[in-house]
Formats: C-alpha cells, structure tokens, sequence
C-alpha cells in the first residue's frame, strides 16, 4: 500500500484529520485531534500505530515486518512496514485497529459522535 492509498483511507475514518509535524518531517493523523497513525517522509515504507499491549506481541511473532516503537506520549505502538508480506486488507485492519484504540480513550461524548458517523 503506498503513502496516497494509507492516507486516503485514514481520511475515509470518522473524524479524522491530517498535518504535518516535526519540521514537516511526518504526515499524522488523528481523531478528534489524538493521534493514530504517523508517517516518516524519511522513511515512508515505516507506519507507525498505536496497539493495545497484548495484541502487539501477537503480531510481532506472526509477522516480523511489525518492530515495537516507542512514541513520544506513549509507549504502545507499531512500526508496521507497509511493504512485503503485509497485505493492503491486512494494514487497513491495523489502522482501524490503532485508530479504535484511540476512540477507545476519548470522552464519551465523542465516541457517541463518532459511533453516529460509522
């Protein structure tokens, strides 16, 4: 999956923008201003998602093209390379998967949003 399909489909989520970060260096997206999924310019075959803990482990021993990651904020997320053996089915679950995870920990208030708009 290439950089435009990844991005169009993250904007096909509910709630979901776009921007620049870190002297224009990575593409983030988010729900309701929280982050789900980051790409590096300088490495654009690398995805970074946020995972609950035990799902992570599962997918770095089934699949070693995911390396663990630490964010800046929080310490469970991905690199997914989004080239190789990941399917284009395969990484938009990934993303649905990181972007629930952030829902997840918004108020209530926007779940019910968003839930409205799925």
């Amino acid at each position: 999956m290439n950089i435009e399909a990844i991005r169009d489909y993250c904007l096909s989520l509910p709630e979901t923008s776009e921007d620049c970060a870190f002297g224009e260096e990575h593409l983030l997206f988010r729900v309701c201003g929280k982050i789900f999924a980051c790409i590096s310019f300088q490495r654009a075959e690398y995805l970074t998602l946020k995972c609950d803990p035990e799902y992570a482990l599962e997918l770095r021993e089934h699949y070693p093209e995911i390396e663990g990651a630490w964010h800046w904020n929080k310490k469970y997320w991905n690199q997914v390379l989004t080239s190789g053996r990941i399917t284009d089915d395969f990484l938009q679950k990934l993303i649905r998967h990181s972007y629930n995870e952030v829902v997840k920990k918004l108020p209530k208030r926007l779940q019910a949003q968003i839930t409205q708009l799925q």
